[in-house]
């Protein structure tokens, strides 16, 4: 069944998805109606803009502007959280192709961060700090449509309401104060066609959520704070602290750090030895060292006897986990940037990989929509999972353009595990007992 807060379902062009809404954009300018292959949530949203009297042609209304931009920044309730938003879309700021946005309930846009020319560009459409785009003042929009219906939301090219937004693509998710629960702004990333991808809408989800779940450690003074760990395709952990910038740490220091990180009633000595080296015959005087470094730049976070954090770490693997019992598998996948420090061989690291990538796994070959096996099988974790290539083929319908590629890459990867097709089953999709079909580390991170 197709998501609708989806622009695109799975095969869609995007090009002739563009020239059939642009139609029936102007068909309900002209006349009032629309029909398919119009979203019913983009079609409520032209009613309500034609209702507001929303100018087609009309740009969005900058409202705030100096200090009272800034200070209405300083006072919002996710100018605490803005670290986190920007670690988790950070990519997309720095990348070139897209802006990161969070605005406030009444969608005026108080943060626009991204590369200077795709800056430049969105400030044709006064897509820039301090103007209103709710849907009654801008029309059809993200951020704005978001907020109207409280929901996430993807809106592709002519979905826009207003033309000169047209050209682009955006994605965003309302972000809730978790006492009241009202909706306290949005977080949205825009930029061209390639951002209509279940991708975009689960990573602003997934962002919204971790949003929402730190200000509801910041509505708890007495809970400890401590700080962030990222390990998620990562060769090197990354330490986030109160102040920037990160603190990225050698691999084996980074190995200890989430081994004590994920056992909170410490380790011995002996213990830490095993989990980091295996049965090899270390000295105990290298990982005394080792953690002796790890102190000089750590300080007071790293306690001994046993040897164990002072306050907790936030892991980024605690999302991937939190998005899963929740039953969100577009937000875990969103999440997932890799296995985690994927080239190491510490036996706990290896563990806590193993069982962190088989609960993913376990949960996109059973999901019933085509949509996460299809990102699972386009990533380096993925890309060889006969399991999830034969899953992604068995949910394809015979007239679907695509399943002759599906069905070669099926038949190729059995070749390459030396196996045929399996009798009694054309093109091969009984699996082989006792073969694993995802071998994901050591793997090279995600850039």
């Amino acid at each position: 069944m197709r998501n609708p807060w989806l622009a695109l379902e799975a095969g869609a062009d995007p090009a002739t998805r563009a020239g059939e809404v642009r139609r029936a954009h102007e068909r309900f300018l002209d006349h009032g109606t629309v029909h398919a292959p119009v979203r019913e949530v983009i079609a409520e949203s032209w009613r309500r803009c034609a209702g507001a009297r929303v100018e087609p042609e009309g740009l969005a209304h900058v409202v705030l502007g100096g200090d009272e931009l800034s200070a209405c920044r300083a006072e919002h309730p996710l100018a605490p959280v803005m670290p986190l938003i920007r670690e988790l879309l950070g990519t997309i700021a720095d990348d070139g192709a897209q802006l990161l946005s969070v605005c406030d309930a009444a969608g005026r846009l108080l943060w626009v961060e991204g590369h200077p020319r795709v800056l430049r560009a969105a400030e044709r459409m006064n897509f820039v700090p301090g103007a209103r785009w709710s849907e009654s003042f801008s029309g059809t929009n993200a951020p704005g449509t978001a907020l109207a219906v409280d929901h996430p939301v993807q809106i592709f090219a002519a979905e826009h309401y207003c033309r000169p937004v047209q050209p682009w693509t955006c994605a965003a998710a309302p972000v809730h104060d978790p006492r009241t629960h009202r909706v306290i702004g949005a977080i949205d990333i825009t930029g061209g066609d390639h951002l209509a991808s279940p991708q975009s809408l689960a990573l602003v989800q997934a962002t919204a959520r971790a949003a929402e779940a730190h200000l509801a450690q910041l509505a708890r003074p007495r809970a400890p704070r401590g700080p962030a760990l990222a390990v998620l395709g990562r060769e090197e952990a990354l330490v986030h602290r109160d102040a920037p910038p990160p603190l990225r740490l050698p691999r084996r220091q980074s190995e200890i750090l989430l081994l004590l990180a994920t056992h909170p009633e410490g380790l011995t000595g002996e213990r830490l030895a095993l989990e980091l080296y295996g049965e090899r015959e270390v000295n105990p005087v290298t990982l005394r060292a080792e953690l002796s470094r790890l102190r000089q730049v750590l300080g007071p976070l790293v306690l001994s006897r046993p040897y164990r954090l002072a306050q907790p770490l936030t892991l980024d693997c605690d999302l991937l986990t939190e998005a899963l019992r929740a039953g969100d598998l577009a937000a875990a996948l969103a999440v997932y940037r890799g296995p985690p420090l994927p080239c190491s061989e510490a036996p706990g690291v290896l563990r806590l990989r193993g069982a962190l990538e088989d609960r993913l796994r376990r949960a996109v070959l059973s999901a019933r929509d085509r949509a996460p096996l299809e990102t699972w099988v386009r990533t380096p974790w993925g890309e060889s999972d006969l399991a999830a290539w034969e899953a992604l083929l068995v949910r394809s319908p015979e007239t679907d353009p695509l399943r002759g590629t599906l069905a070669a890459r099926v038949t190729e990867l059995r070749h390459a595990y030396g196996l045929g097709p399996a009798p009694g089953r054309p093109g091969g999709l009984a699996p082989a007992p006792g073969v694993r079909r995802s071998a994901t580390y050591p793997q090279r991170p995600r850039p």
